[in-house]
């Protein structure tokens, strides 16, 4: 090897491809001074074995850059003589970042976790952040309500024109969803996103709101910033926002008071919270409520405090009565979110006479291997779809069953993008204020002030 490449810094990206492509782009890709020789990938079945392409990766990486599996991370370190290891995924318990953390120490390499300033955009729009502490707190359907919210205008407020930006789910071919442009159903199938990527923008589009989503954010932030008067980031389980905000609304769940402090980057996302809503207040009660209010004003005393609740809204609950009924909830909220059920359980619950299928009893080989991955699931089937053998799987569980009526709470309209050979229901959470102050005050005086 000569001089240079002797220098040059070897660095492996932990990640789940999302937040570590992004963190490549915005720190390493056009320093000579650093050699990526791997993006590690987790959480997300099947996406490992590509490659970063090389016209995302840019001139200093001709041949792209590998994806491999979390799994040969010793080994990796090992063969490419890595000099450090880069956190770039979300939602781990403190204590599982510190095991990755120990693994690469044992090698002799750096952990290294990039801060918010080191990796965030900056727009020339006014930005409005929506993070949460962990995986399905709510924080979708809190961005969908208030991006209309401020596209139909607020009280003293003349409406905005709003360009709704959802952290990535770049799970297929990475250099077509470089910049994604979502204004229609139609765009979303032309896209051939997978159900997880759909349940995050179809119900933007379907809200009437214009999202951007993809691979490079300096790219989708500049056509977003074309077409927009405000940037709203609708983010992905607990990370931080990509694009530095103005506002940063933080989402928490009453249902899981005790988990304000455990998981990465969570916490640290908490901590820089200018609003913070105490949602599910209706499914959680007073007692969950009022710990989880106590723990916020321990931490941020001085940040406002929204209270709201998460209604259910089922399309025909009277199709349901006396019926054999199975539910297929919110994959992510299920699995990484640690939720044994979604919003479809908790709908058809509260219905009398009707008999829930456990689809435990009739699920398909690879359905079997998720229970069997996080054994704290309830009588639910996890909506997983990253792939077209996974929805394979989700139809052939569907179809094994005894049950009458599928009862999809997921975002999306299910019946729309998996095969049932039997009614299809849906039920989905909504947002709505359940005290004072509102979000939408809060949210107005913001715009006020960033309008003088």
């Amino acid at each position: 090897m000569d001089g240079k490449i002797m220098a040059e810094r070897r660095t492996v990206i932990l990640g789940a491809g999302g937040r570590d492509f992004h963190n490549f782009n915005r720190i390493y890709r056009d320093d000579d001074r650093v050699r990526v020789v791997a993006f590690t990938a987790t959480q997300i079945p099947g996406i490992e074995g590509r490659r970063y392409p090389a016209e995302l990766a840019g001139p200093l990486y001709p041949e792209g850059i590998p994806i491999r599996s979390e799994r040969e991370l010793e080994r990796l370190c090992r063969s490419e003589a890595v000099d450090e290891v880069v956190l770039a995924y979300s939602d781990l318990a403190h204590a599982e970042v510190m095991h990755l953390a120990s693994r690469v120490l044992a090698l002799g390499a750096s952990f290294v976790m990039p801060g918010q300033h080191a990796t965030e955009l900056v727009s020339s729009r006014p930005v409005i952040a929506i993070s949460a502490v962990r995986t399905g707190c709510g924080k979708s359907q809190t961005a969908r309500y208030l991006s209309r919210a401020i596209a139909d205008g607020l009280e003293g407020i003349s409406p905005l024109s709003v360009a709704a930006l959802r952290h990535p789910m770049p799970y297929g071919n990475l250099s077509a969803q470089r910049v994604q442009r979502f204004a229609t159903l139609d765009d979303i199938d032309a896209a051939d996103c997978t159900l997880e990527e759909r349940e995050e923008y179809e119900p933007h589009v379907a809200a009437g709101n214009l999202l951007f989503a993809g691979v490079d954010y300096a790219d989708i932030l500049a056509a977003a910033e074309a077409e927009a008067d405000l940037i709203l980031w609708d983010g992905g389980n607990n990370d931080f926002p990509f694009i530095r905000p103005d506002l940063h609304i933080v989402v928490t769940d009453a249902l899981r008071p005790d988990q304000l402090l455990t998981h990465y980057p969570g916490e640290a996302v908490l901590r820089s919270a200018d609003i913070v809503i105490l949602n599910k207040v209706d499914a959680a009660g007073p007692e969950r409520t009022a710990e989880l209010a106590r723990g916020l004003a321990e931490l941020l005393p001085d940040v406002p405090q929204v209270r709201a609740a998460s209604p259910i809204l089922l399309d025909d609950a009277e199709a349901l009565q006396g019926k054999r009924v199975l539910i297929v909830d919110d994959g992510p909220t299920l699995t990484h979110g640690g939720m044994p059920f979604g919003a479809g359980h908790a709908a058809v619950a509260a219905i009398d006479g009707v008999t829930i299928v456990d689809p435990r009893t009739c699920a398909h080989p690879d359905i079997e291997a998720v229970y069997a991955a996080y054994p704290h699931l309830g009588p639910v089937l996890p909506a997983l779809g990253y792939s077209a053998a996974q929805r394979a799987a989700l139809e052939a569980t569907i179809a094994a069953s005894d049950a009458d009526v599928v009862v999809a709470g997921t975002p999306i309209d299910f019946a729309r993008v998996v095969q049932v050979d039997r009614p299809v229901i849906r039920a989905r959470y909504g947002y709505a204020d359940a005290g004072e102050p509102r979000l939408i005050d809060l949210v107005g005086a913001f715009l006020a002030a960033h309008s003088r």
